[in-house]
């Protein structure tokens, strides 16, 4: 594709779109702008599309909403399972509201109903909502937790899980046998006189949201005696999540919780912020303040979609520390599992997952427990899937999955992670451990003095444009050719390859992995320590986890840095 025919063709094709042309022209002398909107189209993939918000093929507009949209339509179609319609939800960000109801009116303007939400929702209600509605399919307008330029669109299965790899080529086909001419809406009046356009609010689905997230409670009891006395603070991080979180916590009898007012109101700017995202613990420069002032002992926040929680727990000394998803969690983990041991309902077959990424310490935690622990690839779709297929078979009872990247579930209603989910779980635990005279975070060094200091380390390197795009092309080959044989001195004692689908000893015997191909490598060392590399699927980034084990914190820290400087190495 040559870029600069295509950013021409761009000006002709739109012509009558005068904020298009302007916003064009005005790059008309950038050649490297120009080569890096229409370089490429945006990509789509399992976690959908994401990029900056712009005109080009490259960004996210309402052209490649559009393009995309209509390329779902045809594989719905094609799947016979299209007249079940498809669910539309968006978040606080810019153009969300609009790019949602036009991926509606392309799919009315192909015959398939669209059930476009009255307002911003979490993407676990959208999830919620397809099963719900027994839609075919879902759609998220939503970036997650990425910088305010950005935007994306999320696809889901009828499952409520996001789309798999196969599905998702599937859909990439048909998007790449369109033109955009070809991708036009229909007219919101038309669409709605038809039938084909249903505009759903509480009564269709939220309402049932919140009663199914009230049954996750474990402690119901215990929740209802201490709630009224524990003491929150929670931000939304100017998204999704503040309408419902704050309903379920009020309607569980959680009734001291105090709200960043600055973050409250949805803001796609994320004026408080330089990115909405629970994962940095800069995003709790408000809350932890708040906190200190009205003497609460547990922040949590969520990002824009509301499917991802960050938290700060307070010691006894009464300082807060930002917790790492890996705690987190561990700790909800093991509030789930000792729960049900005590109130009776810890299945023989209980099964928890988790991605390949996150800390190894949970598998240590569900072994005490009889609980048989999965891994699986990055995304959060691999846990849907688990569950799904435990719900096929019967062999496992799911209860919980989680992510490093602070994305927990311990439902089965919804098939995402889902930050509503986890405020209930992270409240619960706090009640437990103010019922017995502790602290959630002097509950976490019991786990670590249980069963060992495990540190984690996530390192994410930014390449963007076209050469970063090759960069990561050029390490994943490299070490792929190359391999290390040792790492901060620790042996390599295997080499997992997610892409070829093998584990590869340092004997030389290989086994197959038992995962879809992936772009992945993950280096066994000795001492159950690990390295794993991969480029980001919705980012310009190639991500780094370094995770180590030691007899105690300092020590586990100490070389958690050394094999952190050793492996970015490798990215030189």
């Amino acid at each position: 594709m040559d870029y600069r025919q295509e950013y021409q063709r761009w000006l002709d094709m739109f012509a009558r779109d005068e904020a298009t042309v302007k916003e064009l022209t005005s790059i008309a002398g950038d050649e490297k702008e120009i080569e890096d909107r229409f370089y490429t189209e945006l990509s789509f993939g399992t976690a959908g599309m994401r990029g900056v918000i712009g005109a080009g093929l490259n960004r996210m507009n309402v052209y490649n909403v559009r393009r995309a949209t209509k390329g779902l339509a045809m594989y719905l179609k094609d799947a016979g399972i299209a007249q079940r319609g498809v669910a539309i939800a968006y978040d606080s960000r810019h153009f969300s509201d609009v790019f949602a109801k036009q991926a509606a009116l392309v799919l009315a303007q192909n015959g398939v109903r669209a059930y476009l939400f009255d307002a911003l929702r979490p993407v676990p209600v959208l999830s919620y909502a397809v099963r719900h509605l027994n839609a075919a399919a879902g759609i998220v307008v939503t970036a997650s937790h990425n910088p305010p330029q950005y935007n994306g669109y999320k696809v889901y299965a009828e499952d409520g899980a996001q789309l798999g790899p196969e599905a998702a080529g599937e859909v990439t086909r048909y998007i790449r046998s369109l033109d955009f001419p070809e991708c036009e809406p229909m007219d919101e009046r038309q669409a709605l006189d038809q039938g084909l356009l249903k505009i759903i609010g509480n009564a269709e689905v939220d309402d049932d949201y919140i009663a199914m997230i009230k049954r996750l409670s474990l402690r119901p009891e215990l929740l209802a005696k201490e709630g009224p006395n524990l003491k929150i603070v929670y931000t939304p991080l100017h998204g999704s999540g503040n309408v419902p979180v704050r309903r379920m916590l009020r309607e569980l009898g959680v009734t001291h919780v105090s709200i960043v007012k600055e973050q409250e109101l949805p803001d796609g700017s994320f004026p408080t912020v330089t990115a909405p995202n629970p994962e940095d613990p800069a995003a709790f420069k408000l809350a932890i303040p708040l906190a200190e002032q009205v003497g609460a002992t547990v922040v949590f926040g969520t990002d824009p979609d509301c499917d991802r929680m960050g938290v700060a727990v307070k010691d006894k000394q009464g300082v807060f520390h930002t917790l790492t998803g890996n705690q987190i969690g561990c700790l909800l983990l093991s509030h789930v599992l000792e729960s049900r041991r005590l109130n009776g309902t810890l299945p023989k077959n209980g099964a928890a997952v988790k991605s390949i990424v996150s800390t190894e310490m949970a598998k240590a935690i569900a072994r005490d427990y009889g609980v048989t622990f999965f891994d699986v690839l990055t995304g959060f779709k691999f846990i849907g899937e688990k569950i799904q297929q435990f719900s096929e078979t019967g062999e496992y009872t799911f209860l919980f999955g989680f992510e490093e990247s602070f994305g927990f579930l311990s439902g089965t209603s919804v098939r995402d992670k889902d930050g509503v989910n986890a405020s209930l779980l992270l409240t619960e635990a706090a009640c437990v451990a103010m019922s017995e005279g502790t602290t959630l975070y002097d509950k976490l060094q019991k786990l670590y003095e249980k069963y060992g200091y495990y540190t984690e380390k996530v390192v994410s390197v930014t390449l963007p444009g076209k050469d970063g795009v090759q960069k990561m092309k050029d390490i994943m080959a490299g070490l792929r050719a190359d391999p290390p044989k040792a790492l901060a001195g620790l042996s390599v004692t295997a080499v997992r390859d997610y892409q070829s689908g093998e584990r590869t000893a340092c004997d030389g015997s290989r086994t197959k992995l038992d995962t879809p191909p992936s772009n992945v490598l993950y280096f066994e060392l000795e001492n159950d320590n690990w390295v794993c590399i991969r480029p980001s699927g919705t980012e310009p980034k190639i991500k780094l986890y370094v995770n180590t084990k030691e007899a105690s914190a300092e020590k586990s820290a100490e070389l958690n840095k050394k094999l952190g400087d050793a492996a970015q190495a490798l990215m030189a």
